[in-house]
């Protein structure tokens, strides 16, 4: 992402946010690229937010058709069916998408994501997925890591009312101005893996009980061999049972896990809009700086719930991660 200067194109094009974050930080977004996969209402709100930042390239992925659910919450999507007819979600996204910015190269990959090697993940600067499996994330975050250079990785799901985004920057260095100096602060992120995984005992007492629950829904899922969001309130008792397991393995108590919040999480599994454009304006945001390396970036969850309106960041970490 360095060596290149802007051109006065771009320079006239982004005045108004070089005013705000300056030039280096928008060069460094001309010529980060960037992968989407999973063309959701959230991860449309944060592409949308993405390419009028002015990033170098996006790619997006995502071979499912339209289906009446995405029509409710994704606005990339045209409204005549003669225009979206045997057309994937990826391909409608990337059309809408390039009238944004037309500056920013916006394509498609067809395929399986979780198919791809190394070598295609090398290409990027940020990966960002969505809809897809704890197994898939898992997988894709491995990858991501194991490449030589660093790629800054996000998950980011909605349920209903409900948001969660997951980062990872690995050893992460970035500025921080304070007074009139400038200090250089490092940050050590957890895998997917292990931040999903650490026993709910040596959580911080406080967590939230939205972290809690959508592991028991992401375990459920992965335990039924379900497509994330295959779900309904006719789950309900399995995944109140599968509460109680969990609870009782980890000796932890359940009234951490509240039935009613599990409730919710199955009863409506669409997206809720408004809380897509919060959920896609943070992403957005954390994407930005960690391009720019400037700001101090989230570690490493931020969930929503549109029912008290409040945003809260998690440090989840092992706090003995040699063990």
């Amino acid at each position: 992402m360095d060596g290149e200067e802007l051109t006065e194109q771009e320079t006239a094009l982004y005045d108004r946010q070089i005013r705000v974050w300056g030039v280096d930080a928008q060069r460094r977004l001309s010529k980060a690229h960037i992968l989407v996969s999973g063309m959701k209402g959230t991860v449309v709100e944060f592409c949308k937010n993405i390419v009028l930042a002015g990033v170098g390239s996006l790619t997006l992925v995502d071979s499912r058709e339209v289906t009446e659910e995405a029509l409710s919450a994704n606005f990339l999507i045209p409204p005549d069916e003669n225009v979206y007819s045997g057309k994937t979600l990826a391909e409608l996204c990337c059309d809408s998408l390039k009238d944004f910015n037309p500056m920013v190269r916006v394509s498609v990959e067809k395929g399986d994501i979780s198919s791809f090697g190394g070598d295609f993940y090398d290409r990027f600067d940020v990966v960002v997925i969505s809809s897809c499996s704890f197994a898939t994330k898992k997988l894709i975050n491995e990858k991501c890591r194991k490449v030589s250079k660093r790629i800054a990785f996000y998950t980011v799901d909605c349920r209903d009312s409900c948001g969660e985004i997951y980062v990872d920057l690995q050893n992460y260095t970035y500025s921080k101005k304070k007074l009139d100096e400038t200090d250089e602060c490092q940050l050590q992120y957890p895998s997917f893996e292990e931040a999903v995984t650490i026993p709910w005992r040596a959580l911080p007492k406080k967590v939230t009980k939205l972290y809690l629950a959508m592991r028991v829904i992401e375990r459920f899922e992965e335990a039924e061999g379900r497509n994330p969001g295959e779900i309904s309130i006719a789950d309900l008792p399995g995944v109140l049972k599968l509460k109680k397991e969990l609870c009782e393995a980890q000796s932890f108590n359940e009234s951490h896990v509240p039935d009613a919040l599990l409730e919710r999480l199955v009863s409506d599994t669409s997206e809720f809009p408004p809380v897509c454009a919060i959920l896609g304006g943070i992403l957005g945001q954390e994407v930005i700086k960690a391009i720019s390396g400037k700001g101090d970036p989230l570690k490493n969850f931020f969930f929503f719930d549109a029912i008290d309106g409040k945003g809260i960041i998690e440090d989840i970490s092992n706090p003995n991660p040699g063990s």
